[in-house]
């Protein structure tokens, strides 16, 4: 992406943020693919993943760790892709974060307070 201006950097990153939280995945993981960091970050520190996990993409989730996501990256509020999915009860893209190694606890809440909170401890 160094060929892009920093404007158009900002959009491309921004489109790809739209993607990732509508679960596009064939179309966002084309953005990576062609040179977009799959940790590319939104003004408020929100990665690809933690869009793509808080709205409930487990496939999304799975195409982003495959291409080397990291899946602890916690936003400017602290809280970590894992977290966001247990809040929003989004039990698949859990499962997809717990097998890539995310950790429990890590953010504010942790993703085993999270779960503690709404019920869902099984899914840790």
């Amino acid at each position: 992406m160094s060929e892009l201006t920093p404007e158009q950097t900002e959009r491309v990153v921004a489109m790809a943020m739209d993607l990732a939280r509508t679960g596009e995945t064939d179309q966002l993981v084309e953005f990576i693919d062609h040179g977009l960091p799959v940790d590319s970050r939104d003004g408020g520190g929100n990665t690809l993943l933690m869009l793509a996990a808080y709205h409930g993409h487990a496939a999304t989730v799975a195409a982003l760790v495959e291409r080397g996501a990291d899946v602890d990256l916690r936003n400017e509020r602290d809280q970590s892709p894992v977290a966001g999915a247990l809040f929003k009860g989004a039990d698949d893209v859990v499962g997809v974060l717990v097998a890539a190694g995310a950790d429990l606890e890590a953010g504010t809440p942790s993703a085993r307070a999270a779960a503690e909170m709404f019920g869902r401890t099984h899914l840790l």
